[in-house]
């Protein structure tokens, strides 16, 4: 008689971007929208697990749900290149097969973390950039907006402000502050084990406001921005992707606990707190492992971000304490 192995807890780990987060500067209305936002996104891929379903499917629920929300840095919300444009980078990576998807600089999904899901499973390849990646997604029945779609008026000011200045913004809200006293990164993501014992992760990002145009950060690339891979870890990562892809953040965890024998929460602090800064960046990164162990590291002064397991109420956290 076949052995049928137990079901393990599910477990969702999410952010919305890592930086300098003040709460002193924070207005309870701010901050409320914030846990809102992220609790939907949460609920959204604990629905999916909590029903049976894969770990790829909850992480492409909670990034959807982050994507349609103005307040992040990825699909509606999302930041302005030096031209005026909205480009959108995002990836996934199933943890089971090691299979990969990404797309880069696209300008018309809706979603494009429905698309780099598609590249993935309906293409012979990994990633797909700029028109290519669009008439790919078209071909797929994926939903198309116009780049207006993109636009809010914060995200907008944010590039006036940063043309104005000559330089590039890398911030979260669009709050205005001089870049020294603000640097967010809006980036958002998910990892998450299902049921089953597989692991996912999946990101998606409009980049850094004032980027030149053609600019890809490290969220598309797969091991610096994402990585899952069901023997160490599911990773997603938020901030300075030059930074990031020097290093190839998101495999670098993977590869301490696979070769050093480090536990997930130290390889994840290591490349969070030393590597990424050491690589003259800074930022965050999420993370899960095949025991359901969570690890959720930065080397700013807050990340938005929220675990969710089983059918326990979500847990959320802005700020370091």
């Amino acid at each position: 008689m076949a052995v049928i192995s137990a079901l393990r807890e599910p477990v969702l780990v999410i952010h919305g971007g890592a930086g300098t987060i003040d709460p002193a500067t924070m207005t309870p209305e701010k901050e409320r929208a914030y846990r809102d936002a992220l609790s939907d996104s949460l609920r959204a891929g604990q629905q999916v697990l909590n029903a049976g379903g894969t770990a790829i499917d909850a992480v492409i629920g909670a990034v959807v749900s982050l994507e349609d929300c103005p307040l992040f840095n990825a699909g509606r919300g999302a930041v302005f290149t030096s031209d005026g444009r909205n480009e959108l980078d995002a990836s996934i990576m199933d943890g089971a097969t090691r299979a990969a998807g990404a797309v880069a600089g696209v300008t018309c999904i809706r979603n494009p973390i429905r698309a780099a899901h598609a590249v993935m499973t309906r293409s012979r390849h990994v990633m797909l950039i700029g028109p290519g990646a669009e008439a790919f997604a078209a071909e797929q029945g994926l939903e198309a907006v116009e780049p207006a779609y993109f636009y809010t008026p914060e995200r907008w000011a944010q590039l006036e402000r940063a043309r104005a200045e000559g330089r590039i913004e890398i911030d979260h809200d669009g709050a205005t502050r001089a870049a020294t006293d603000e640097k967010k990164f809006g980036t958002v993501g998910a990892v998450a084990l299902d049921g089953h014992g597989n692991l996912a992760a999946a990101t998606s990002t409009g980049g850094v406001t004032n980027k030149q145009w053609g600019r890809v950060g490290d969220s598309p690339i797969i091991g610096a921005g994402t990585w899952a891979d069901n023997a160490t870890c599911a990773v997603s990562g938020t901030g300075l992707g030059e930074a990031f892809m020097r290093c190839c953040a998101a495999h670098e965890v993977a590869a301490l606990m696979k070769y050093k024998g480090l536990s997930l929460d130290a390889a994840v602090n290591e490349v969070a707190t030393i590597t990424v800064p050491a690589n003259h960046g800074t930022g965050g990164l999420i993370a899960v492992d095949a025991a359901g162990h969570v690890s959720m590291r930065f080397s700013t002064t807050g990340m938005y971000r929220g675990v969710a397991r089983g059918s326990v109420e979500p847990e959320l956290a802005i700020y370091r304490d």
